[in-house]
C-alpha cells in the first residue's frame, strides 16, 4: 500500500467522472463498551490510587473517518457494525463533503464489501490489504480517544458512555490540529504530494 498509493490515487483521478478537489480519508469503527480499562496513574505518598472497574456486555460503535491533509475528523456514533449503518456513515461523509471527490480508505470488513452497499456518487473505496491494521492512522486516534476519554472510568450507564462518546469525538472534531499529527504518516503525506 505504501508504494502503490501515488499510482492508484493517480488512476483514480483518471477515471473519475466530475470534477472537484480530491479527499484522501482513512475510516475505521471502534468498538466502547462498560468494560472499564485500568492504567498506572498518579497519587502522593503514602496513598494508594484506587481505580474502579466494571466488565458488562453493553457495546456500542464509533465510525470515524480522518482527512490526513488537513487532519480532518468526521464521526458518527451507531449502533453495531454491518452494512446498513456502514451506508449510514458513507452517506453522512458524503453530505458533509458534496463538492469533493473522496477516496475512501478502509480495511476489508464484510460490511464494507458488501453487495448492497450503495457507494455515494462523490466516493470511492479502496481497500488495505488483509490483516494491516498498522497501515490505517485512524488506528492511533481510537487509541488517542481511549486514553483520554476512557482509561480508568466506570459508566453507570449505557448513556452515560455515549455521553462521553460524544464528547470525546466532537473535541477530536473540533480540533484538527490533535488529530493532525496523529495521522500525518510520511508515506501517506509523500503519496499525496507526487
Amino acid at each position: 500500500m505504501e508504494k502503490k498509493l501515488p499510482t492508484v490515487l493517480a488512476q483514480i483521478e483518471k477515471e473519475w467522472g466530475i470534477r472537484g478537489s480530491v479527499r484522501l480519508m482513512f475510516q475505521d469503527e471502534a468498538r466502547f463498551g462498560r468494560i472499564s480499562g485500568s492504567k498506572r496513574c498518579w497519587c502522593p505518598e503514602p496513598f494508594r490510587p484506587v481505580c474502579p472497574a466494571i466488565v458488562c456486555q453493553e457495546y456500542t460503535y464509533a465510525y470515524g473517518a480522518v482527512s490526513v491533509p488537513s487532519g480532518q475528523f468526521d464521526s458518527l456514533i451507531l449502533p453495531q457494525t454491518d452494512t446498513l449503518c456502514m451506508q449510514i456513515f458513507l452517506d453522512e461523509i458524503s453530505s458533509r463533503y458534496p463538492k469533493d471527490r473522496i477516496v475512501m480508505i478502509v480495511d476489508g470488513a464484510g460490511w464494507h464489501k458488501s453487495n448492497s452497499l450503495a457507494i455515494p456518487k462523490n466516493m470511492k473505496l479502496l481497500f488495505l490489504p488483509s490483516y494491516s491494521p498498522n497501515l490505517n492512522p485512524v488506528e492511533n486516534i481510537w487509541e488517542e480517544l481511549r486514553e483520554k476519554g476512557f482509561d480508568n472510568k466506570v459508566f453507570a450507564s449505557m448513556d452515560s458512555l455515549e455521553n462521553q462518546l460524544v464528547y470525546e469525538l466532537k473535541r477530536l472534531e473540533d480540533h484538527p490540529e490533535i488529530t493532525g499529527p496523529i495521522v500525518a504518516w510520511p508515506w501517506i503525506i509523500n503519496a499525496l504530494l507526487i
